[in-house]
Formats: C-alpha cells, structure tokens, sequence
C-alpha cells in the first residue's frame, strides 16, 4: 500500500509554533534530534505493509532519509489538494490502486506495528473510508498533558487519528463537502453542522450520539461507506499542534532514545564478553578432551627376602 505524508504547512507568524520554525515547514522542526517527520518516516519504513511513500509538500532537498521509495509531490497550497495530489500520483505510479493510507507528518510517536494494525483491520472490509478515533481515557493514561479537544458521545469521549485509510475514489467526489469538512477539523462542532443540524442536536442538545449512530448517520449524508477504526494506542492520535505537544513528544521520544541506547550498550557489552570469553573457553574444553598419557610404572625388580636363622645347638653326648 502506498502511505501519503502531508507535509505542506508552514505556520504563519499567528501560528503557536511559527517561533520554533520562523518560516519553515512545519514538518522539519527538531523532535529528539532529527525532523519530526523523519519519524513517521522511520515508522512507515517499519511497517510491512507500507511498500512506497508519497511526500506531499517537501522535496528531496529536504535531506529525509528512507529505506523505502520516496515521491515528491510539490505542495498545492490546502491540505485536501494536497491529498488529491497524493492520491493522483498513486494511480499514475500503479493504476490498479484501490486503498492509501494518508499520513500526517506530526505524529512522530507513530511505530511500525501500529501501521501494520490500521492496514490489517481495515481491510477485513471493502469501506470507502475508515477513520481513526482514540478514546479519552487512551490518550490521557499515555499522555496525560496533552490537552487534546474531544468529541462528546453518550458511549464514549474522543478524538482523531491523524493516520486514516481511503478508496482512492474519495479523491473525486463530494471535494467541496470534504473541503468544509477538513478546514473545520479542529471543531467537532462546525463538522457537525455542515454535515446536519439534526447531528448537532443529538450531539450536543439530547447528548444521545453514539460512535455508532455517528457513523450510520455521515455515512448516509456523504453517500459513503465508512467505518471508525477505535485505536487501543494514544500514539498515532497524538499530533503537534501547540508548543506544549511539541515539548511532550520531544521529552518522549528522548527517553526512548535513551532506552534504545542502553539496551544497544548492554548488547554489545555481552557481545565484546563473550568475544573475549569465548577462545579461552574453546581452549579449556580442548584441553579438557586430551588425556595426558599415563606414566610407565617402573619394572619390578624381584629381591629374595634373606633371613637369618639361628643355627641349631648341638649338644654333645657325655658317656
């Protein structure tokens, strides 16, 4: 499957971040070290199911390392563009694409294996668009401060995922309902609004919405087929958007650093004993196989045991 990474925004002097970059793609701010996109690289690059990548909004100038095939896409200025455009260049690299996963470029906490997971369950089915949300009580037991907004369901509290699988034909229908939509992504409320009033209330007057009516009732308004995906990881949910994010993940993933350092320590530390250990051994168990040859016991040299006996008395006879 192809994995398109969104990595087109440059925040304005407005933007909460803009100090950290001052004119730069927001996707090339340090985290721990390296570009916070260079880890959702390094995951997508884990992740077995992921075989090319689509960069849309950086170029090969950027310096971004990858084992995997990387495509340039220049940047078209607004994010749902810049998904067209990803999803264009699949077809026009394979024509038979049905399914991409699209990537945002700030979730640097993202692994492998939870690529791997998305990919697997959404495709036990034929949807047109499987959406990743992440429970409340998921995100604040693995980041506590993150702040996040959440959607209030009568079921459960959440916000999105900013990984999501998607019909390569989401890419040419019901664009400007899609394009509302994404410019409101940051308020469940406005979402809400453009795809109903009567979602609205059942959101926020009667407090009745399920994850499952609210499902039912945008794929029916979109004419879509689509599905949430609940996620039992705070990660791929967990995006940089304020200063504080930025410093949590940061922290983070410099732990991790430090984790994967110490172990990679102690594995060549066993490694350097045993290098040093193991021909002495190998020489011990030589050795301990040669028997050494047994000493010739000296001929015996027979002697005669001489005893002297005392001569008999001989008495003389007297007449």
């Amino acid at each position: 499957m192809y994995a398109i990474v969104t990595a087109g925004g440059i925040p304005s002097p407005e933007d909460p971040l803009y100090s950290f970059l001052k004119g730069d793609a927001k996707a090339l701010v340090d985290v721990a070290g390296k570009p916070m996109i260079q880890w959702v690289l390094d995951a997508l690059n884990e992740a077995r199911q992921i075989e090319e990548i689509i960069l849309v909004g950086l170029s090969a100038k950027s310096g971004l390392v990858s084992a995997k095939p990387i495509h340039y896409v220049p940047n078209q200025g607004r994010m749902l563009a810049n998904l067209v455009a990803g999803i264009n260049k699949a077809l026009a690299l394979n024509g038979k694409t049905e399914y991409v996963a699209l990537v945002s470029s700030d979730i640097p906490a993202l692994k492998g294996e939870m690529v791997d997971w998305l990919i697997s369950r959404c495709m036990e089915t034929k949807d047109d668009l499987y959406y990743g949300v992440c429970p409340r009580e998921v995100m604040e037991t693995r980041f506590p401060d993150s702040k996040r907004t959440y959607t209030h369901l009568k079921d459960m509290d959440l916000c999105g995922a900013d990984i999501n699988v998607t019909h390569v034909r989401m890419a040419t229908e019901h664009l400007d309902l899609w394009e509302r939509l994404i410019g409101n992504r940051k308020s469940p409320m406005r979402q809400a609004a453009i795809v109903g009033m009567d979602l609205i209330w059942k959101l926020m007057v009667t407090r009745s919405l399920t994850l499952d009516m609210a499902v039912t009732d945008i794929s029916k308004r979109l004419n879509i087929k689509g599905r949430a995906i609940v996620w039992e990881h705070a990660e791929p949910c967990m995006d940089v958007d304020k200063p504080h994010q930025l410093e949590i993940l940061r922290a983070d993933l410099a732990k991790q650093q430090a984790r994967e350092k110490r172990a990679a320590g102690a594995v060549a530390k066993k490694a350097e004993i045993e290098k040093t250990t193991a021909p002495k051994l190998a020489a011990k168990k030589t050795a301990s196989k040669v028997k050494p040859a047994a000493k010739k016991a000296a001929p015996k040299v027979a002697t005669r045991k001489t005893t002297s006996k005392p001569k008999p008395t001989v008495r003389k006879k007297t007449k």
